[in-house]
Order: structure tokens, then C-alpha cells, then sequence
């Protein structure tokens, strides 16, 4: 199940759990669009795969148990170890290369 990240790791803009702004890699990393198109081009710093949108967990159990109420999103905030001098030299690096070839 995804912890649902409350923040962008790069710049901590809030992400609510329904927010349509939150983007994902495959470790669930997560950063706001802005970021991953302006500063990572589509690489994620970490593991150098590429992002795609967050799903959002419904507000309503539709299944008994299936819901944000009854699984709340994580409260805790990361931040990226790096700087953004060094997310962009790494993106630089990999962002020709297809996120599927990678």
C-alpha cells in the first residue's frame, strides 16, 4: 500500500492525499509536477527511473476497509538529500535515456 507522501521532496510544496499535482517513481518517491518537469526532467534523483502520477486512495470505502479514512495517508515529510545544483547535473545525465531503458 502507498504511504501517501504529504510533500514534494524538493521543494515541500504540501500534496494533499488527492492532490492531482503528486507524482511518483517506482519507490514512491514523490514530487510535485512542477518539479519533476522543471528540475528532474522525468529522472527521479534517487533511483533514476522515471515518475508518473500518484493514484489517489478513495474517500469513500466502497469495500470495507478500502479508503483514505481507513488507511490515512503518511504525516511524514522527506526532503531530498541533494541540492538542486546536483538534481539537475544528475537528470542532465540521464533524462535521453527512456525511463523503460533505464
Amino acid at each position: 500500500m502507498l504511504e501517501i507522501r504529504p510533500n514534494c521532496e524538493c521543494c515541500d510544496k504540501d500534496l494533499l492525499p488527492d492532490s492531482t499535482e503528486a507524482m511518483i517513481c517506482t519507490y514512491e518517491c514523490t514530487f510535485c509536477v512542477k518539479c519533476v518537469d522543471e528540475i528532474l526532467e522525468n529522472v527521479c534523483p534517487n533511483c533514476g527511473g522515471g515518475f508518473t502520477s500518484r493514484p489517489i486512495r478513495p474517500k469513500i470505502a466502497r469495500r470495507a476497509g478500502l479508503s483514505i479514512v481507513d488507511q490515512p495517508a503518511s504525516t511524514k515529510r522527506v526532503h531530498t538529500k541533494y541540492k538542486i545544483e546536483e538534481l539537475k547535473r544528475f537528470s542532465q545525465a540521464v533524462k535521453k535515456i527512456k525511463p523503460q531503458e533505464r
